[in-house]
C-alpha cells in the first residue's frame, strides 16, 4: 500500500513538473530621449489671472451688443500656429469661452506643470463679448436684457494656450488631453509634429485628388442648383466649417 502510494505521488510530481512555466528577464531596449535644444522662456511662466469683467473708464457704461455668431464661425486665420513650437490646445470647432473655463485650465496647469522647467501661456483674449439676458420669471419683450457674464469667441483652429520648457510631449499630454475634454467646445492637445503632419496630409489629399468632382468645383459652378439648399457657410468654406 505504501510502495502504491508513493508512485501516485511521483506520477503527480513529474506531471506537474512538466506543466509549469518558467519566467525569465528579457533584455529591453527603450529609444534615447529626444535632443530638446536650446529653449526660449517667456517673461512670465505661470499663466496670469484673467479678469472676469473687462475694465470701462469712469463714467462709461459697458455697451451690449448682438450676438453676431461670425465671431466664431469659419476658421482662425492668424492665431493657428505654436510661437514656442512645442504643445498646446487647438479648438477643432467654434465656441465660446466663460471665465469659468479660464480659471479651470489655470488651476489644473498649477497643480500638473513643473514650474522650474516648464512654462505655459494664453494664446486667447479676456472674455470681452457681453451677453445679456432676461431675469427669471419676466416677459419677452421690454428691450434686450442685462448684461449677464462676457464671454471669448474662439473659431476652428484657434490656439488656445501653449505649454512648452524642458519636456516632451508624453509629459503634458494627459493634462491637455483633460482640460481640452472638458471644455465647452471639441478641442485636442496638439504639438508641432502633429500639425506638420496635418498639414502635410492635407496638402498631399489635395494635390493627389484624383476625382473631378469635389465640394469646391460644384460649388463653384453651382452643379445640380446647389446653391439653392446649401448654407451660406458652405458657399464660403466648402463644407469644411460650420
Amino acid at each position: 500500500m505504501l510502495q502504491i502510494c508513493r508512485n501516485a505521488g511521483r506520477m503527480l510530481f513529474s506531471s506537474l513538473k512538466s506543466t509549469s512555466v518558467t519566467q525569465t528577464a528579457g533584455l529591453k531596449v527603450f529609444p534615447p530621449p529626444k535632443e530638446i535644444g536650446e529653449i526660449e522662456y517667456p517673461e512670465r511662466r505661470k499663466l496670469r489671472v484673467i479678469e472676469k469683467v473687462p475694465q470701462f473708464p469712469p463714467g462709461l457704461r459697458a455697451p451690449t451688443m448682438q450676438k453676431r455668431l461670425r465671431y466664431m464661425r469659419g476658421p482662425e486665420n492668424v492665431h493657428n500656429f505654436l510661437m514656442y513650437r512645442q504643445y498646446g490646445i487647438m479648438a477643432t470647432i467654434g465656441g465660446r469661452l466663460k471665465h469659468n473655463h479660464f480659471e479651470m485650465i489655470r488651476m489644473k496647469l498649477l497643480r500638473n506643470l513643473d514650474q522650474d522647467r516648464m512654462f505655459a501661456i494664453w494664446r486667447v483674449d479676456a472674455p470681452w463679448q457681453p451677453v445679456t439676458k432676461k431675469g427669471t420669471g419676466h416677459r419677452m419683450g421690454g428691450g434686450k436684457g442685462s448684461i449677464d457674464h462676457y464671454v471669448t469667441p474662439i473659431k476652428a483652429g484657434r490656439i488656445i494656450i501653449e505649454v512648452g520648457g524642458t519636456c516632451e510631449y508624453f509629459e503634458v499630454k494627459r493634462v491637455l488631453e483633460r482640460i481640452a475634454s472638458i471644455l465647452p467646445f471639441k478641442a485636442m492637445a496638439v504639438s508641432q509634429e502633429i500639425l506638420d503632419q496635418k498639414e502635410a496630409k492635407e496638402n498631399w489629399l489635395e494635390e493627389n485628388n484624383d476625382h473631378l468632382w469635389t465640394w469646391k468645383y460644384m460649388v463653384k459652378n453651382n452643379m445640380i442648383g446647389c446653391h439653392k439648399w446649401i448654407s451660406p457657410s458652405d458657399k464660403k468654406w466648402f463644407n469644411k466649417h460650420l
